[in-house]
């Protein structure tokens, strides 16, 4: 039997399409997903504000270039093994919480650089001219650079979204979650006779993450002011 036909005769198999059964691919998409989106929603909520306070008041130039550069840098399946050997050492369960640290550090520093980027780049004479019409401090950050610097904001979060979706599959190897990523990792524990599994898990993945690609495409289009495009900035990641 060759692989497709032992990915086929996989996808047949009982319970395999259902939404309460873990061996489920809808149970696993859903799994795959929410913790995805818990994650880049933890670090937006800590990088964004922290970002665009730097950013209005012209601080912090330094530590969104290291964000940067730490984003590009950090090996995604080394994270998720050190905070589950740390967990486990620390006798702290390790059924989700190291993965999703991992998830949370590896999201931060695509919205923090963007924020930073985007909120900067914002025109002086705008923010200047909302000034001199009355705006406070934190309405000029609400209502006139969080907007107008949205469309880079999105950007960093899509990298960080789409690398957190890819960076659950790895976790299935130090968890019993992992969502999809939970099929190829079995299938490896197999051998052989786990390549039908293998191939399907992957496919899975990388039609999820296609899917999540999509869908910021649509967010991006309805949250972003018309009328505003993505500005070119070297310090964010698009």
């Amino acid at each position: 039997m060759n692989i497709i036909d032992e990915t086929v005769k996989w996808l047949g198999e009982p319970n395999r399409w259902s939404w309460t059964d873990k061996a489920g691919i809808p149970y696993r998409t859903v799994e795959h997903l929410e913790l995805s989106v818990l994650s880049l929603l933890l670090a937006a909520l800590l990088a964004i504000p922290a970002a665009l306070f730097l950013a209005h008041y012209r601080r912090g130039a330094f530590l969104a270039a290291t964000a940067v550069n730490i984003g590009r840098a950090i090996p995604s399946f080394g994270l998720v093994v050190l905070f589950w050997f740390l967990a486990s050492r620390f006798d702290i369960d390790t059924s989700v919480l190291p993965l999703l640290v991992a998830l949370l550090v590896l999201a931060l520093p695509p919205l923090f650089s963007n924020t930073y980027a985007g909120v900067v780049q914002v025109e002086p004479e705008t923010v200047d001219a909302a000034r001199g019409t009355g705006f406070r401090e934190w309405q000029l950050m609400l209502r006139v650079e969080l907007p107008l610097a949205s469309p880079v904001i999105l950007a960093g979060a899509r990298v960080a979204f789409l690398q957190v979706v890819a960076t659950v599959a790895i976790g299935a190897i130090v968890n019993d979650g992992g969502g999809l990523g939970r099929y190829i990792v079995d299938g490896f524990a197999l051998g052989a006779s786990g390549r039908g599994e293998i191939l399907a898990g992957g496919i899975a993945v990388v039609i999820l993450a296609l899917l999540c690609e999509g869908a910021f495409s649509l967010i991006t289009r309805w949250l972003v002011p018309r009328g505003l495009s993505l500005p070119r900035n070297p310090h964010a990641q698009s």
